[in-house]
């Protein structure tokens, strides 16, 4: 083990003959590196026990990369899974001219993207007889830069638990900046991701491609991260993700871009909160059990419900913050329309510049007459519903009328009396609860 400090598992990359200049390739002295952290998993010398059934406990095994910069012509990947507790970091990596499109910098799963088949063969060998059920567990990246130099992506993780990227800054992808699939509890922060290096008004910003995370997964978190350059800031199709302080202005909606994509339709049970969305808005795909609160969209970024089936259930829009041009765009709006909607709150959000839209209105009406229609049109999201309504009736003049309501159709509700007075009638409807 030659690159190992004395009586420590810390593996120093430039003493396997990586060269941290970035001159020469780097590819197999670092592949050195992680072929033999995987021969310590393999071996009948680990004393630390397992972490989940199956998963070898490494200790806390170290590569350090020296701080320097590598260029590698294929992906960095574990020779074998069912490993656990090692940490990556320290450094920067970057793809050469040759390094396969459809490749990661690095690759935590289960086989590479690149394996010839007679490897493919052997890992699948190695997985039907583990009792495995992750293929890696508490790894984790930090303090890295992964430059793909638009060949390929940066890191995929592959049905792996409890996998940390902290403090990574991940450039020039031209698949996925993070791919997390299947797997849960991968936890990406304080990290800084796009395509182009750029700080905003990119003059190339129409060209922007690829997608800045991908949660294929159940139970992951993205929290403090910033997505600056990408077609798509985050990815989400499973079911549990947490995102919070996440920064997108990956691509302006006027120019095709997402900040965040919710494709996971009648099961998304997701939480955006404390984000900013700038420029560039969330798109939900039949959003359910979703929470999206206390976050900043600017420059006209708004909210879409994209309906599959035509089911919102059990959605909160609550306490946001909206900032526009003055061009009449509504906060929230609907692709396609929603038989099913039950338990959607739209409310107490606060718009400058942007049209207001909710699923809870108070209208007042006033005049002398007989009747008085109320109008929700302008501020109710969902077309022709109104499932509950509440109304004041006050008169000032000296009868004492008797008034009904007799209509509710077309977002209008329309309230009669049998006699002539100055009346103002207060109306609140609410349609998102049965």
């Amino acid at each position: 083990m030659q690159g190992q400090t004395r009586n420590a598992l810390v593996y120093h990359v430039t003493s396997y003959g990586a060269d941290p200049t970035g001159k020469n390739d780097s590819t197999d002295a670092l592949l050195r590196v992680f072929s033999e952290i995987g021969e310590i998993g393999s071996s009948n010398n680990n004393n630390n026990g397992h972490l989940m059934d199956g998963i070898t406990n490494l200790g806390g095994v170290e590569i350090n990369l020296d701080g320097g910069t590598y260029v590698i012509n294929r992906p960095l990947h574990f020779p074998t899974p069912y490993l656990g507790n090692i940490l990556i970091h320290g450094g920067t990596l970057k793809a050469s001219d040759s390094f396969p499109t459809n490749g990661y910098l690095i690759e935590l799963s289960a086989s590479s993207s690149t394996q010839n088949q007679e490897k493919t063969t052997s890992v699948d060998q190695t997985l039907s007889t583990s009792s495995a059920a992750y293929n890696f567990e508490y790894i984790t990246f930090r303090d890295l830069m992964l430059d793909c130099n638009y060949k390929g992506g940066g890191i995929t993780i592959t049905n792996s638990l409890r996998i940390g990227v902290d403090n990574c800054y991940i450039a020039h992808f031209m698949s996925e900046g993070i791919r997390v699939d299947s797997g849960h509890e991968t936890l990406i922060r304080n990290s800084f991701i796009g395509q182009h290096i750029t700080a905003g008004n990119d003059p190339g910003e129409r060209r922007f491609n690829g997608t800045g995370i991908v949660l294929n997964g159940n139970d992951n978190v993205v929290n403090d991260v910033v997505i600056f350059s990408a077609q798509i800031g985050i990815m989400v199709s499973g079911q549990a993700n947490l995102l919070s302080g996440v920064h997108c202005y990956n691509k302006a909606y006027g120019f095709g871009g997402t900040g965040i994509y919710l494709k996971l339709p009648g099961l998304t049970q997701t939480r955006i909160v404390n984000s900013y969305l700038d420029y560039t808005g969330i798109v939900v795909e039949d959003p359910f059990q979703l929470v999206i609160s206390n976050n900043f969209f600017l420059g006209d970024a708004f909210i879409q419900f994209k309906s599959i089936k035509g089911i919102a259930n059990g959605v909160n829009i609550v306490d946001n913050l909206f900032s526009g041009s003055g061009k009449g765009i509504d906060i929230v709006q609907l692709d396609g329309s929603f038989g099913n909607v039950d338990q959607v709150v739209v409310d107490r959000n606060s718009a400058n510049g942007m049209n207001m839209k909710s699923t809870i209105a108070r209208v007042a009406v006033k005049g002398n007459a007989t009747s008085w229609t109320a109008d929700f049109n302008r501020v109710l999201l969902f077309p022709n519903l109104i499932k509950h309504v509440q109304y004041t009736f006050s008169t000032t003049g000296n009868s004492f009328p008797n008034y009904a309501l007799r209509n509710v159709s077309d977002n209008r509700v329309v309230i009669e009396s049998n006699l002539v007075a100055p009346t103002s009638v207060y109306v609140t409807v609410e349609q998102g609860s049965n």
